[in-house]
């Protein structure tokens, strides 16, 4: 392992720090990560070691949290985000990257932050941890990947209302998020040559035309380019026939059009699992799949299974990366 895992706090009102404890204590020793954040804001009675620096986190206890600490201006009340600690928020996240891009964490993992509340509070421009890590990291594009042990799955546009998909929808953005992906395959999971499925726009993948051009204008073209450049690609595909077993056998990561048509597989089949990753930048980032839930944070409800898988996978992009 070429170092620990730095874990940035997230909003401090949500449950990250709860989830942050919790995997510490499920995990132990076993996989070597810290903390950045203000250690009052941890729950009450959590077990944690300040560490001076990154490295110091491999020699923790095994049941206490290592933290880099980072103060913040206000007290972290569960389900109410403190405008004064929005600066904070932001500025752990740059930490977690700079110790990255300096070699003394070998990965990001990052808790769920709430983008109002850093737009309200700190003037945050970015649309979400996505967009603000590919600016620091000086990247003009990245991708975004859910992954589970079932499946992974990128969606080419992302957060955008579905009226608008068919427009964002470009040849060029397309070709992009299918070599980005196919690069992050083979540098950070590991595979030789993986084995892309593309899914259509429309259902039945246009069906010839009868229901929607785009397959036939856009997608089918940028899959049968690449394929000749040597890519193992299918599609356009029908998106309804391509997430059941024997069809997911058929490849490593399946590219989605939209949102919608990328997650809500993912979910069905392990909700609990799910990791988003960032492929494309310089260094891993990986996170939990799921947001602050300001709704349970602070009553000991937050499950850190997603959390848990988001480390372990971070882990082994690493160790991927580091050969």
């Amino acid at each position: 392992m070429p170092g620990p895992i730095a874990l940035t706090c997230g909003d401090p009102s949500g449950i990250g720090p709860e989830i942050a404890a919790k995997a510490r204590s499920r995990l132990g020793a076993e996989l070597p990560f810290f903390w950045i954040g203000d250690p009052a804001h941890l729950p009450q009675g959590t077990a944690w070691t300040e560490i001076a620096r990154p490295a110091d986190a491999a020699r923790a206890p095994g049941e206490t949290l290592p933290v880099l600490r980072h103060d913040f201006p206000a007290a972290a009340v569960p389900g109410r985000p403190a405008p004064e600690n929005a600066a904070a928020v932001v500025a752990v996240i740059a930490r977690a990257v700079a110790l990255c891009m300096a070699g003394e964490a070998a990965a990001v993992s990052t808790l769920p932050i709430n983008k109002k509340a850093l737009k309200d509070g700190a003037g945050f421009a970015f649309p979400g941890h996505t967009e603000y890590l590919a600016h620091l990291a000086g990247v003009g594009r990245v991708v975004m990947m859910l992954a589970c042990d079932a499946l992974r799955v990128v969606p080419v546009t992302i957060h955008i209302p579905l009226a608008e998909v068919p427009g964002a929808l470009t040849a060029e953005l397309l070709a992009a998020t299918i070599r980005i992906t196919r690069e992050g395959l083979i540098r950070d999971f590991g595979f030789e040559e993986p084995r892309l499925a593309v899914a259509g726009l429309n259902p039945h993948a246009g069906e010839g035309g009868a229901m929607g051009a785009e397959e036939i204008r856009l997608i089918a073209p940028v899959v049968e380019a690449l394929r000749a450049e040597g890519f193992a690609i299918a599609g356009p595909l029908a998106a309804d026939t391509m997430f059941h077993p024997a069809a997911r056998a058929r490849y490593d990561a399946a590219i989605c059009m939209y949102h919608d048509q990328a997650l809500i597989p993912i979910k069905t089949l392990d909700f609990a699992h799910g990791v988003n990753v960032t492929l494309g930048l310089p260094f891993v980032r990986t996170s939990p799949d799921h947001g602050t839930a300001f709704d349970i944070a602070g009553r000991g409800l937050a499950d850190p299974s997603s959390l848990i898988a988001a480390l372990r996978l971070a882990r082994e992009m690493a160790r991927n990366r580091a050969g």
